[in-house]
């Protein structure tokens, strides 16, 4: 089919091919024609030729003229002996399946213009086809969604040649609908998954799309049950899993964690955001320098200051936070080495054990341990220990205020706080404050058991330990208050 010149033209004459097909089933070969137009080259010539695919098989999802069901061969049914009109919805809808194709390859194309126009048909598509369904109903009140023309979208959003940020920002303002936003995280996570396991090098392009749009999905902050549908339903079913909040979430981390398991970028490109990260406090700085450590060792980056950054975490409200025990297990982590220098050991040392006079009992279990380990695999910091007179109170060289571990002289120190711990209130901690005066066993004592530790199962635990046993105080034991029966008192008194 030849178009007049312009897009005027092309408009009238696809009109009136779009026409004549939805008036007469008889017509329904220009449908080649339409869907030849959307081949062409020029820009404006496809835009005309993607409205008027949207008009036309809009009005026949709408009229249901496509078959319903699972799709055969189109030579199978046209060879068949079955009914005109079963063959015509049939043909119809390979008709419609070869027009969503191609839309998916123009959201490739240079023109955005031509991209946005086949992103808004794609998901007029997917509202008309969610509403009047392609597929049957396997039994009564079952949740039908377009799943495959969805999941072209996303694909096709997921370009790993092109960047589609732009695009994507379009796409956005579908995800304020409930179920475009639950079915976009699981479309999302099936073409990481897809796209990571079959290639075996991602292109950055793909990573970078895949962040903008994965960014792009919030959960909403009520905790109110969906309710904003792109497609219309006349009831919900509280059976449908799009309907309930938790199964957002669910696929909301399954997204996600399918996504960072994967290695998305040169992890030296990390090392800035991290190190600028250390600067927040908190649990944002021990994962940036868990994220750090990570790439000291395994990168081979070279970072100074890394445990300047953890000994300035080291402060009493370490104890009380709701990350001490990841605290805890991130830095026994961070100072496993044994090539560590005393110096710098002797100050954790040092500052945990000035932390722990006024620590709460719960964390003294876990940090006495922590300490006589960093003993045990530093004997250099023994001195600590065994200094036969520690400075007076006054006089003690340590300097808790020194952000620098290497500045604060705590080699010159001792351990005075654990033997003032030995005096502690519960006999748990004292018990485990001694055990510096004995020699240290070589195997480290493991504090993995005592991280989570509570308050509440240190007092259940004293609560059902059992008494002492009764000692005698002579060899008869007194009977009553006057002692016993052949007693003198018991002779000439007797209480009344």
């Amino acid at each position: 089919m030849e178009l007049e010149a312009g897009p005027g033209g092309a408009r009238r004459a696809l009109g009136l091919l779009v026409e004549a097909v939805l008036a007469n089933r008889g017509k329904a070969n220009s449908v080649f024609d339409i869907l030849a137009v959307l081949q062409s080259e020029d820009q404006e010539e496809i835009q005309e030729a993607v409205r008027a695919c949207s008009r036309l098989f809009g009005a026949l999802l709408a009229r249901g003229e496509l078959f319903v069901g699972q799709l055969p061969s189109e030579e199978m049914v046209m060879a068949g002996s079955r009914g005109a009109t079963r063959k015509y919805r049939v043909w119809m809808r390979h008709r419609y399946h070869s027009c969503c194709n191609r839309l998916g390859e123009l959201l490739a194309r240079s023109s955005f213009r031509v991209k946005e126009l086949a992103l808004s048909t794609l998901m007029k598509f997917v509202k008309l086809e969610g509403e009047h369904p392609l597929e049957k109903p396997k039994w009564e009140g079952n949740y039908l969604f377009p799943h495959q023309l969805f999941k072209s979208v996303v694909g096709g959003l997921l370009s790993p040649e092109e960047d589609h940020s732009l695009l994507l920002c379009q796409f956005r303002e579908y995800l304020e609908h409930d179920d475009i936003r639950y079915h976009t995280m699981q479309a999302a996570a099936d073409a990481v998954a897809r796209t990571a396991d079959g290639r075996p090098e991602v292109p950055l392009t793909f990573w970078n799309n895949a962040f903008t749009l994965l960014s792009s999905v919030g959960l909403p902050r009520q905790e109110s049950a969906p309710s904003s549908f792109y497609v219309k339903h006349a009831e919900l079913s509280d059976k449908w899993k799009v309907v309930h909040l938790r199964e957002h979430r669910k696929a909301f981390q399954q997204m996600w964690l399918g996504f960072l398991k994967h290695q998305l970028a040169q992890p030296s490109l990390m090392i800035d955001f991290l190190a600028r990260a250390c600067d927040v406090g908190g649990a944002v700085s021990l994962l940036a320098l868990n994220g750090l450590f990570i790439l000291i060792h395994e990168h081979n980056l070279e970072y100074p200051d890394f445990y300047r950054k953890l000994y300035g975490l080291l402060d009493p409200s370490v104890f009380h936070v709701k990350y001490r025990a990841r605290f805890f297990h991130l830095a026994d982590l961070f100072l496993s080495s044994s090539h560590l220098p005393a110096y710098l050991v002797a100050a954790f040392t040092k500052r945990l054990a000035r932390l722990a006079l006024t620590a709460p009992p719960e964390a003294l279990l876990t940090v006495l341990p922590f300490i006589c380990n960093l003993l045990r695999r530093h004997p250099a910091c023994r001195v600590l220990m065994h200094r036969p007179r520690g400075p007076e109170l006054d006089a003690d060289p340590y300097d808790p205020q020194e952000e620098d571990p290497a500045r604060s002289r705590a080699l010159e120190s001792s351990l005075w706080e654990l033997q003032a711990l030995q005096r502690h209130y519960h006999p748990e901690v004292s018990k485990a404050a001694s055990a510096v005066n004995q020699a240290l066993s070589e195997a480290e004592v493991s504090i993995a058991p005592l991280l989570e530790l509570t308050a509440f199962q240190i007092f259940e635990r004293d609560l059902q330990k059992k008494g002492p046993e009764p000692v005698p105080l002579e060899f008869i034991p007194a009977r009553g208050l006057l002692g016993r029966r052949d007693d003198l008192c018991a002779q000439h008194f007797t209480l009344s």
